[in-house]
């Protein structure tokens, strides 16, 4: 049997929960969406919206949410507010939603 408090640096179970947490805040559709967009290129809530096909309101909460957990910042341009990835760990999980999940089935 394998010793893996020896053998292997598990994380804490504290930082495995807060981990849990944070995924669970990627784990909608839409705001999945949302990180796809902005890991190409910085946008409104209009855009994102549009994007999702869903009303700005809708949009705003999500993109509220995902700033909350620290994964967007955001940049106010004139009348505009753009959004942008803060969190560049999300370009690694959206590869491997995309390796999992992106062929044609």
């Amino acid at each position: 049997m394998i010793d893996y408090a020896t053998n292997i640096d598990l994380l804490d179970i504290e930082v495995l929960e807060k981990a849990a947490e944070c995924l669970k805040t990627l784990a909608h559709p839409h705001r999945l969406r949302m990180i796809q967009i902005l890991l190409l290129e910085s946008s409104t809530v209009g855009d994102l919206a549009t994007a999702c096909q869903i009303p700005s309101n809708v949009a705003s909460e999500h993109l509220r949410l995902l700033k909350d957990r620290g994964f967007l910042r955001s940049e106010r341009q004139g009348r505009n507010v753009y959004y942008q990835i803060a969190e560049p760990g999300l370009a690694s999980i959206m590869q491997c939603v995309t390796m999992r999940y992106g062929s044609k089935q």
